[in-house]
């Protein structure tokens, strides 16, 4: 065989390298389904609305959570072990979810509250802080139908010196109905919506008890 036989034979097989090369880098990747959690069709029974002007401001910061859950994945623990579920997103991160079920949940429910959010400029003499410290979904073992573990840390203060008035860690785990996406996103929704219900009850009962002390903000 002729050299420049050989050469044009190596110049074929290193084109279809090539192409099949191209071919893996634009295979289409696993596809991923959105979930979300929060929604108004698992929010308890509204409030009756209060009379005008018996709603205590309480301003709410920006809901912590933990760095492994804050995101867009759903996080698993079984043991020790940490995992995300495969194949599955929350359609927005779960601290945002979260905020926007609270808030939701406040609106709807709260006799005596009324909230301020993050994004409000609104100030007033009471704040509300949480701290979500878990929000997932808990395995016994590998393959076992898991619990949607919520757990929240509230506190109130009262301005201009930030004295605690109350104090409470909130915990939910609620078992999901299989292990499926669909029955573990369903969990996480009725525990969010039970846990805030929680928060927004307390919430008006620390209000109406805490003092009222003079506005740092003049007026």
């Amino acid at each position: 065989m002729s050299r420049a036989l050989i050469l044009k034979r190596l110049v074929v097989v290193a084109a279809v390298a090539g192409l099949t090369g191209g071919c893996a880098l634009l295979s289409t990747p696993d596809p991923v389904q959105m979930y979300r959690f929060g929604s108004s069709e698992t929010s308890m029974q509204a409030a009756p609305p209060a009379p005008a002007g018996a709603l205590r401001p309480v301003s709410m910061r920006r809901i912590q959570f933990s760095e492994a859950a804050r995101g867009d994945r759903i996080l698993a623990i079984t043991g020790t072990q940490a995992a995300y579920v495969s194949g599955a997103r929350w359609v927005s991160p779960a601290d945002e979810l979260f905020t926007e079920a609270l808030v939701g949940a406040f609106s709807d429910q709260s006799r005596n509250t009324r909230l301020i959010g993050p994004r409000e400029f609104t100030r007033s003499t009471l704040s509300l802080d949480i701290d979500v410290r878990s929000f997932e979904a808990r395995y016994a073992y590998e393959g076992a139908v898991p619990v949607a573990h919520i757990t929240a840390r509230a506190r109130i203060l009262a301005f201009p010196d930030r004295d605690v008035v109350d104090e409470r860690v909130f915990t939910v785990a609620l078992p999901a109905a299989d292990n499926r996406v669909s029955a573990i996103v369903a969990a996480f929704d009725t525990a969010t919506a039970d846990l805030s219900a929680q928060i927004v009850e307390w919430t008006d009962a620390a209000a109406v008890n805490a003092p009222v002390p003079d506005s740092p903000f003049g007026g």
